[in-house]
């Protein structure tokens, strides 16, 4: 948040802060500028592409006002003057990303405002991210469509990062890429799937996929468990203590002659009863 007073009657401030935007998607600033009283505020822009300017796409940039667009990069004019009449007034600075936009391409903008009683500017910045998208499928069909995308991904464009189909996660795949059009392109002609979801997935929304669960998660002390791996495999046997740092259980054979402790890894056991 910038607000900074240049000479005696001209003044900006509000949101500069850098953004963070997908393929296609709009960035927006909300910001004020006050000048004199009976005095016109003259706007200029400077628009820079990159990381290397020769070869970035175009973003598209454009001001408004509460009444509509006051200017675009699309105008060959780079400046105009407005009648401020000495009071705040609210402005938003709105850029698109290039659907074509690659990981990392970046927009900076220079706003500079001057009038007789001073001059001074801001600068917008705004980088191209990735979307997560949600790709439907057939129910269980999970794993074979996401085979299919990643043997499509390699061909042309490489705009997809990451494919993700959690054992937990039924009906869906979830897809990690810049330019979210070719994105369902790839995806059209693969047997069991359907569609991408309407808007993007958070990495909060999935985190929980992308840490795995303990392997004695759900598992208590007195449960009643098989052994479903190891030389015991097929024994039942009780819980008797739990190690979560290193994912074993140590249990009790229940049909042992004598109680030996036996320790197993998590994922070692099936639990058939829970402790009461």
């Amino acid at each position: 948040m910038t607000e900074t007073m240049f000479g005696s009657g001209l003044a900006m401030g509000g949101d500069d802060e850098e953004k963070h935007v997908p393929a296609g998607g709009i960035a927006a600033w909300e910001f004020q500028v006050q000048g004199g009283a009976r005095e016109e505020v003259k706007f200029s822009f400077d628009v820079n592409t990159g990381p290397d300017s020769e070869d970035s796409p175009e973003w598209n940039v454009a001001l408004y006002d509460s009444v509509g667009e006051l200017w675009s990069d699309s105008q060959t004019r780079k400046e105009f003057a407005l009648g401020m009449e000495g009071k705040p007034k609210d402005f938003r600075l709105e850029v698109t990303a290039p659907k074509g936009a690659r990981y990392g391409d970046a927009v900076s903008v220079t706003l500079n405002v001057s009038s007789p009683s001073g001059e001074g500017g801001m600068a917008f910045d705004a980088v191209a991210r990735q979307s997560i998208l949600a790709l439907k499928t057939q129910m269980d069909q999970e794993k074979s469509v996401a085979d299919s995308l990643s043997s499509k991904a390699k061909q042309g464009e490489e705009d997809i990062f990451a494919i993700l189909s959690p054992t937990n996660l039924r009906g869906y795949v979830l897809v990690e890429g810049m330019n979210t059009d070719r994105l369902r392109e790839k995806s059209r002609d693969i047997r069991k799937a359907r569609s991408f979801v309407d808007g993007e997935t958070s990495l909060a929304e999935i985190d929980h996929y992308l840490t795995p669960l303990s392997t004695v998660v759900g598992i208590m002390e007195g449960d009643l468990v098989e052994l479903v791996a190891g030389p015991f495999k097929g024994e039942k046997a009780r819980v008797q203590q739990i190690d979560e740092g290193k994912e074993e259980i140590t249990v009790e054979l229940v049909e042992a002659m004598v109680p030996i402790p036996v320790t197993v890894r998590g994922d070692h056991v099936r639990v058939i009863e829970k402790e009461r």
